[in-house]
């Protein structure tokens, strides 16, 4: 099974590259085989990440930000919930990879599936004590991550309205150069036409000549014949 690491190498975003190296750092802190794939420099990975990852896991706007994890083609999660495993010892979980014999995670046998913990789980079940006053910031969620995931996401919009803007560049320019190629080559036919014509003459003219010198030997020797006939 090959841990596949979905990344952006030219993204403008700080938050975006450093959560890409926290996630690769710590794949090979942990020693596991995984491939980096460029959404940058490549239109099919990005392509491939966008259709695999689930629905529900995109954000509101349809577009998931890197890093994405899958195992092979089974979707593992993004950062926010690798992140969630790694502090909870259920990384190869999140994986979906045997934890190591001897590990923490093995030793706690913790599981986790699409990104969902087994506390969470159990979380849902606790009933809420409506008595106890939850701060302001933890009711409405994480406004400044919230924030910065919108300015990450446009950020991201952005660099793909570039890359197409690239595509299409590069693609007038090979059209500009095709008619240049092609104009050169119009360009130079008449050319080689006037060459072959002159090449032509030239063979004429000295076919001419030759006859010419030809038949004045064929006068000169049915002259020198009469002359000696006559005497």
């Amino acid at each position: 099974m090959v841990i596949k690491v979905f990344l952006a190498s030219s993204s403008g975003s700080t938050a975006i590259k450093k959560k890409q190296q926290d996630v690769v750092g710590f794949l090979e802190a942990l020693k596991v085989e995984y491939a980096q794939l460029d959404i940058a420099c490549s239109e099919e990975n990005r392509m491939w990440m966008r259709q695999n990852v689930p629905q529900e896991k995109k954000p509101s706007n349809g577009i998931p930000l890197p890093p994405q994890i899958f195992n092979e083609e089974g979707y593992c999660g993004d950062y926010e919930t690798f992140f969630d495993a790694k502090e909870d010892n259920a990384v190869f979980a999140f994986l979906g990879l045997p934890p190591p014999p001897g590990s923490k995670e093995a030793d706690q046998g913790g599981i986790v599936q699409n990104g969902t913990h087994a506390e969470e789980t159990k979380a849902e079940n606790v009933p809420v004590d409506d008595s106890i006053e939850v701060p302001v910031e933890e009711r409405n969620g994480n406004s400044h991550s919230d924030e910065e995931q919108a300015a990450d996401e446009e950020e991201l919009a952005e660099e793909d309205e570039a890359m197409e803007e690239d595509e299409d560049m590069a693609e007038v320019e090979e059209a500009e150069q095709q008619e240049e190629e092609a104009v050169e080559e119009t360009d130079e036919a008449p050319v080689e036409e006037e060459e072959e014509e002159e090449e032509q003459e030239e063979e004429d003219l000295q076919s001419e000549e030759e006859e010419e010198l030809l038949q004045l030997e064929e006068e000169e020797e049915a002259e020198v014949q009469e002359e000696e006939e006559a005497e």
